[in-house]
């Protein structure tokens, strides 16, 4: 039987294990809290060289009402904390920018190996699934093209998370795709805005950052 020291020294080992979520959580909260005020410089103290273009100040996807695809209210805080690759696409049809982003991000994620379980992908369009139009002639990767657009998300992008918002609203999250179709996004664990990206960064520049931002975080 374990003496009483023993027990005490396993019951702190659990305990320390189970807080490291919250300490997670916490800590990308903090940290942006700090970034929305403008009390911290972020690129400046990561290090990072910067390939993707800063957000300054990010912006929250729960101050904005999203659904899931059967019209849910869908708190983005009820996600588990991962850092999240995003397209935002506007109108009742996906588009030649709007596949080949989803594409993109899809590599990238599958490029991360060992790290990807730590980046979920999300799309988010101000029109159902079901609604929307695959207006492409050809898949980026010469798969073959399937009948609609919600065949296309389940037999080519299975475990992308679909979901919708107003057009206001997406518009106010995700401006800098409006101006440039192949703008996409990086949102940190907390829920936060905080990285846009467009055919301008590479593919290999794109992972660097990732890398270096799930190294240097606890997200």
């Amino acid at each position: 039987m374990q003496n009483s020291s023993q027990v005490n020294k396993n019951r702190m080992v659990l305990l320390l294990i189970a807080g490291i979520p919250v300490t997670m959580i916490l800590g990308a909260t903090w940290l942006w809290y700090f970034v929305v005020r403008g009390d911290l410089d972020l690129v400046g103290t990561l290090g990072t060289a910067n390939r993707g273009t800063l957000i300054q100040p990010p912006r929250q996807l729960d101050d904005v009402s999203l659904v899931d695809q059967h019209g849910m209210p869908f708190p983005y805080r009820d996600m588990e904390p991962k850092w999240t690759l995003l397209v935002a696409s506007a109108g009742a049809e996906c588009d030649s920018a709007c596949e080949s982003k989803l594409y993109l991000t899809r590599q990238i994620h599958v490029a991360l190996g060992k790290e990807f379980n730590r980046v979920r992908r999300v799309y988010v369009s101000d029109s159902p699934v079901g609604d929307t139009d695959l207006a492409v002639a050809a898949l980026s990767d010469e798969h073959t093209l399937p009948k609609d657009f919600s065949s296309y998300l389940a037999s080519e992008h299975r475990g992308l998370r679909a979901l919708e918002t107003g057009p206001e609203e997406l518009e106010t999250l995700f401006p800098e795709s409006k101006a440039d179709p192949s703008t996409w996004y990086l949102v940190d664990p907390a829920g936060w805005v905080m990285m846009s990206y467009n055919a301008d960064t590479s593919y290999k520049e794109v992972i660097a950052d990732l890398k270096f931002l799930l190294k240097n975080s606890g997200g």
